[in-house]
């Protein structure tokens, strides 16, 4: 861990550089479906548009807004270097340029955005159906088996192909659809939408009698799919190696670390939400609805806005116990193994302080479905005073009693920062935050000015070199 905060610098100082991308692509129209994508922008009859690459794409965006500006007569705008997660609409980005739309290349987490019209390009990554439909058999010999396909959106183009060689000898098989943005019409009793997928749910016993086969490659998109549909056995086909297997990823295991870290934002008294994404719908009410459910359990929070979370960053707010992570579905289940504080999401966070809300099995990896604005998963905040004649609580980890009291949510109450404390023997009463406290427990407190007591000096010559390595180091001063 001592890495991750500090280093000498030495590699960074001894990398050898590689390659800065890969080389350009040739099918551009077909990759990148441009005629798709002029359509967009001649339809809306946008002036200016905001192209959004990820990183592994950015060797094409040269060729890709040339070719749209020349197709559009529309200015176009690259956007590479992303405010938080590359899967979200940087709509941030692309208000800094006055976009009237933007344009998203890539694999995306499909989180529907606030203010500008999107549309999304995933990119038509090649994918054998042959080999996958072989693999889906070998996997599935019960012909009458209740299977949901879902795959990464980058082999969406490719799912009509393999649900024609596969519904006439698998007939309970269901295929998911790709979905952009909040659906039009409500969600009916049998069908799923989550994760910008829509798929009826025909097994008699409901979706946990189904099973799950994913097509794309090991990562947060199937690890949230895990979490989320945890009764289902899932089974996945990497194109990149053209291999199927049972998906041996230990679930329970992965839920328990999530309940230990529940038990970690019970002990904690200060709190940092992590502001993760600033374009996906609904991030401001979420953010509300966590300071108030911290203030009612009586835990200070403040709301922190740091770009892309990494240990160093999160390492210089060491008077936070635990932090909360708002961002899409994909970013918010962020390993925290390397960080000095552990990282929860919304949802495990009323776990620990909304007396009202049971775990039940179901794990939530979406916050929006959290929102008191007829959510499916809101639950309200028991009336202050119920909780009082509870069982004590005592904590798992430290073996202490802790209150499960909530505040009174009409009581006067001090800024989420603030608490009053007596100064001095006066009785002055000043008002601190715990971060003070926190720093007046420090030894060191940073560099102080000391006004009026450092003595007037002639300009000397100064050290030369780095940091690391001056010319001077090891000699001593005449």
């Amino acid at each position: 861990m001592a890495t991750a905060f500090s280093s000498d610098g030495e590699a960074a100082l001894r990398r050898a550089l590689g390659p800065v991308a890969a080389a350009p692509r040739v099918d551009l129209d077909g990759f990148y479906e441009m005629g798709r994508a002029a359509a967009f922008v001649r339809g809306g009859a946008f002036r200016k548009v905001a192209l959004q690459f990820p990183d592994e794409l950015l060797a094409d965006a040269a060729a890709v807004a040339a070719r749209m500006e020349a197709t559009t007569g529309a200015e176009m705008y690259v956007l590479g270097d992303t405010t938080y997660g590359s899967c979200c609409v940087d709509e941030v980005a692309a208000e800094h340029v006055g976009a009237e739309a933007l344009v998203h290349y890539g694999p995306a987490c499909l989180s529907p955005c606030r203010k500008l019209p999107v549309l999304h390009i995933f990119g038509r990554q090649p994918l054998d159906v042959e080999r996958c439909a072989e693999v889906f058999r070998e996997l599935y010999p019960d012909r009458q088996s209740h299977v949901v396909v879902l795959s990464d959106v980058v082999y969406a183009h490719a799912m009509g192909e393999l649900q024609q060689q596969l519904c006439q000898e698998y007939p309970n098989v269901v295929f998911s659809r790709v979905v952009c943005g909040d659906p039009p019409s409500p969600v009916l009793p049998r069908e799923v939408r989550q994760f910008g997928r829509w798929f009826p749910v025909e097994a008699p016993g409901g979706l946990q009698d189904c099973a799950m086969f994913y097509v794309g490659a090991e990562g947060l998109a199937l690890t949230s799919f895990m979490l989320t549909w945890n009764r289902c056995p899932f089974s996945s086909f990497d194109p990149a190696t053209s291999c199927g297997r049972r998906e041996t990823f230990n679930v329970n295991r992965a839920l328990m670390r999530r309940l230990y870290l529940v038990e970690r934002a019970r002990d904690a008294r200060v709190v940092g939400i992590l502001v993760g994404t600033l374009g996906v719908a609904g991030y401001l009410t979420v953010l509300q609805h966590l300071q108030e459910l911290l203030r009612r359990a009586g835990k200070r929070s403040y709301t922190l806005a740091v770009g892309k979370p990494n240990p160093a960053k999160l390492a210089n707010f060491l008077e936070v116990d635990i932090f909360v992570l708002v961002a899409c579905t994909q970013n918010s289940l962020l390993d925290s193994s390397d960080y000095y504080r552990p990282i929860v999401t919304p949802y495990e966070l009323e776990l620990a302080c909304n007396p009202a809300r049971e775990w039940t099995g179901n794990y939530l990896t979406d916050f929006r479905d959290l929102l008191p604005a007829g959510a499916c998963a809101h639950v309200e905040l028991p009336p202050a005073g119920c909780t009082e004649e509870a069982v004590p609580d005592v904590s798992l980890i430290t073996g202490e009693m802790r209150s499960v009291r909530l505040c009174d949510p009409l009581a006067p109450q001090l800024p989420s920062s603030a608490a009053l404390a007596c100064r001095d023997q006066m009785r002055a009463v000043a008002e601190i935050s715990p971060a003070a406290s926190f720093l007046e427990s420090r030894s060191w407190r940073g560099l102080e000015q000391q006004l009026g007591k450092t003595p007037v000096s002639k300009v000397v010559q100064g050290r030369r070199g780095i940091a690391i390595a001056y010319e001077d180091e090891g000699r001593k001063e005449p």
